[in-house]
């Protein structure tokens, strides 16, 4: 598995649970029967990284620096159904210059106005990720906002506006409403996202991590 987080003491710094992330995604990882790799710049990636059946992991922020080729590489393999995509919260806040970046992740990020406490909406039980999870379920996190959502995402978790201060600067609610988790199909590929993963108290909750490994499960899912 190639889990990457790019910038672990740039831009992505801010998210102080790169650590944490790194080491429960690998355990997810080795769990699910894939080899896990961790780098902390994309430019460390070997070019036989992307083999089939990976799962290409992020949690980065900011201009990633994916040359030309890996760029090419990444999205060729996904749309043939060689690797799958899992993006993890800050994730969407990422690559503005890639172009098939934002259709790849599902949305891209449009800020985050709120960080409270919430029930988390469970949209669709038929899915690994949500399989586990109770409903409501209670969360605390930021609460992104999206913008250029993908129409054929399948929403697994979502908020209702109800539960959130709209008097806060920048609150607003998209006419999209407020998803939390999602996948879809990227030509023949998978791609999975949440929003959810900000605070150290996600990667310490056996709920989360089995949202994750779900959401693995799912990508390594052969169609039928």
């Amino acid at each position: 598995m190639n889990q990457v987080a790019p910038y672990r003491d740039g831009p992505a710094g801010v998210h102080g649970v790169l650590g944490q992330a790194a080491t429960a995604v690998c355990e997810l990882a080795r769990l699910a029967g894939l080899e896990p790799l961790v780098v902390p710049d994309v430019v460390e990636i070997p070019d036989d990284a992307f083999e089939p059946g990976s799962v290409l992991a992020l949690f980065n922020i900011g201009e990633t620096p994916w040359s030309a080729s890996q760029r090419r590489t990444i999205t060729d393999a996904v749309k043939a159904g060689r690797i799958g995509v899992l993006g993890i919260h800050s994730a969407t806040d990422a690559c503005r210059d890639w172009d098939d970046y934002g259709p790849m992740l599902g949305a891209r990020f449009d800020g985050h106005p709120w960080t409270t406490d919430f029930p988390v909406e469970v949209v669709d039980r038929d899915h690994p990720s949500t399989a586990p999870l109770p409903h409501p379920w209670h969360w605390r996190d930021e609460v992104y906002l999206f913008t250029e959502p993908r129409t054929d995402a399948r929403i697994l978790l979502r908020l209702d506006a109800g539960h959130l201060d709209m008097s806060v600067p920048g609150a607003r609610v998209p006419a999209w409403g407020l998803p939390l988790a999602w996948c879809h199909r990227v030509g023949e590929g998978r791609s999975f996202y949440t929003a959810l993963g900000h605070f150290p108290s996600a990667w310490e909750s056996p709920l989360y991590l089995r949202h994750l490994a779900g959401a693995i499960e799912w990508l390594q899912e052969a169609d039928a």
